[in-house]
């Protein structure tokens, strides 16, 4: 598994990975905590969007989630230093 990828362990589609990939680094370049919580938000509701119409397993929505949390999580840190 790619360390430097939060997605690679994910089995997502090509189209749904590339706008994956565009909101984590919306989340990761975020200059303010307002702009990380705005980047997050829209990366849950692409997310919720994907949940709500069955386009992926249980499990890559749960991993989807998590890498979108986490990635905003550690960006928020950042920014409080």
């Amino acid at each position: 598994m790619n360390g430097h990828d939060p997605l690679a362990a994910l089995n997502l589609p090509s189209a749904v990975r590339a706008r994956a990939l565009k909101l984590l680094g919306a989340i990761a370049q975020a200059r303010t905590a307002a702009d990380c919580a705005r980047a997050a938000d829209r990366a849950e509701g692409f997310a919720l969007g994907l949940e709500t119409v069955r386009a992926l397993n249980a499990a890559s929505l749960e991993g989807l989630y998590l890498a979108f949390e986490q990635a905003a999580t550690v960006r928020l840190v950042v920014l409080e230093q």
